[in-house]
This record gives C-alpha cells, structure tokens and sequence, in this order.
C-alpha cells in the first residue's frame, strides 16, 4: 500500500502545484453523456474521440492491475493568458507561448515515478500527458483539485483553469483517497457562454467542436468555415474571461515561462516567415502541431 503523503509530496519535489489520489473505477455516468456527446456529432474532426471508448472510462483496462489515479497539476498562467486586444490578427493561446507541456509534464511524471518506484520496487504504472483515452479533467474531480465549470474545463479553486495535467496510474492501493470536489462554484457566472466568439459552448459543459476556434486552428480542418476572431492557433477566450482566472496568480516556475511573444509577431513577420525560421524560433513549443503552413492559412482564414 502506498502512503499518500508520500505520493504527494514527490509529486510537490517535482515541480506540481496540485496532486490528489482517487480509486479506479469505471466512470459510468461520464461515459453516457460522452456518447451522447458523440451522437450528436460534437466531436465533428476529432474521429479519434470515437476509439478506444472501454479504455476511456476505466482505466484498468488502460492499465492492466490499476489500482489508483495520481492526478497533478502544474500552474501556467502567464500574461498572455489575460486576453488581447479584439483588433490583434495574431493571437496565439498561452500555454502555446512556451516549451511543449507535453515533454515537460512528462518529465516531471517521471521524476516522481522513478521516486515513488525507489520506495516501493514492485509497484508498476504508467504516466500519461492528455494523449491516451484517459478521462483526465473527471479524474482531476475526482481526486478532488475542482470541477468541471461550463466551459468544460477543469477549474481549480487557487489557480482556475490555466493548469496543466498529467496522471500516474498505479498498481497498487493508497492508504487514503481525497474527497472527490462536489458541485462547482461557477455561480450564476456565464462570461465563458457569452464571450465565446462562435457560440461554441451550445450548453454549460457542452462544446460544439465545428465552432471551435482551438479546434479549427489546430486540430484536423472540418467543411464549417468560421470567424476565427484573430486567433491562428488555439484560442483562450473562455478562460480569459474567468473571475478564477482572473484573480489566479501567474505562473511560478521558470521552466513555463514563455518563449513566444505573440505581440512582436505582427501579419506581416508571419507571412514572410520561413519554413527554417519557424523550426529555428518555434521548434519545441506546441506551434508546431499545427506547422507554418496552417499558421499562415489560419491567419488567411480570418473573417
């Protein structure tokens, strides 16, 4: 059995500002209203959303022998995550402005997996950072760091929504579990509903991917043709709007600090850019899942 104090406090030594600890289950009343989620053709482009749906919702069968769910969470909000102005063309969403979350938060994972496996040499797991079928943003709930708020993001009390996720899933039990977060503190609040350029939130915790603006910038291009409001990769809209966010404090850790400024990067220095010059200047940040060519036709797309 694994002490929980333990876990959390290498989670901590590796850089997370948030971890809790939840029991593996099957997540049924999630797993319902994602199908229906899919029925409804919300997922429009997103096709790799309809695999792997028994693995989605209980991760001992992602993981054969899981016994528990560690979910961190790391603090990114930088100055960009506060919006831009409505004339600005070349919006880019914050946590695209620094190094690759994805090789970061993994190498913290692993940090504190390689310590916890120091501490107990018959434990097994794997680490995972948002691309396996793993219910991650429940799971958060679960393991008690916030709710889901109606924008569909996780929402934590301290830092709102500007948070980066990974998850450890482990093989054997802790010796105690957090509370799942009950309920959610959005209010009345509806600035996520209203702000979005699109209408892409269709219900509270609803989202529409053929509006999307992050999913039209960045994911498989869909047939609907939409405002992309100045955006040319992802979008912040809903989260910059916030009062969690609003009020969340910036980010703390040097390794997420930005890279990227999108405000020295004007339509012109993005239409002449080069194909060497975009992997000189961008080549470890998330820029490059969409590459220079969408970027530029992105920012063609406008209007």
């Amino acid at each position: 059995m694994i002490r929980t104090e333990l876990i959390k406090k290498f989670a901590a030594d590796a850089g997370f500002d948030l971890c809790g600890v939840a029991p593996c289950r099957h997540l049924n009343e999630n797993e319902q209203h994602f199908r229906d989620w899919l029925t409804r053709g919300y997922h429009s482009s997103l096709s790799y959303l309809e695999r792997n749906l028994d693995k989605r919702f209980d991760p001992r069968r992602l993981v054969e022998g899981a016994r528990t769910v560690v979910v961190c969470a790391v603090s990114y909000k930088n100055r960009f995550s506060e919006g831009y102005s409505s004339a600005w063309r070349t919006k880019i969403a914050s946590y695209a402005c620094m190094t690759d979350y994805h090789t970061t938060i993994k190498r913290m994972l692993a940090h504190m997996f390689n310590a916890l496996r120091t501490e107990y040499t018959d434990l097994g797991g794997r680490t995972f950072v948002d691309t396996a079928p793993l219910l991650e943003k429940q799971w958060a709930v679960e393991a008690g760091l916030g709710w889901i708020g109606r924008q569909s993001l996780l929402i934590t009390p301290r830092y709102g929504s500007f948070v980066l996720l990974g998850e450890l899933l482990l093989t054997d039990e802790a010796d105690a579990y957090d509370t799942p977060f009950e309920g959610t503190r959005c209010g009345r609040c509806r600035n996520c509903i209203e702000s979005c350029p699109t209408g892409a939130i269709v219900a509270p915790r609803t989202i529409d991917t053929r509006r999307c603006i992050s999913c039209h910038t960045i994911e498989r291009e869909s047939d609907r043709t939409i405002n992309l409001d100045g955006w040319i990769f992802g979008c912040d809209r809903c989260q910059s709007c916030c009062p969690y966010n609003q009020k969340a404090p910036m980010h703390s850790h040097p390794f997420l600090a930005p890279k990227v400024d999108p405000m020295a990067l004007d339509v012109d220095t993005w239409t002449s850019m080069s194909d060497a010059e975009f992997t000189a200047r961008f080549g470890d940040t998330p820029l490059t899942r969409s590459g220079l060519e969408r970027i530029k036709r992105n920012l063609a797309d406008e209007g």
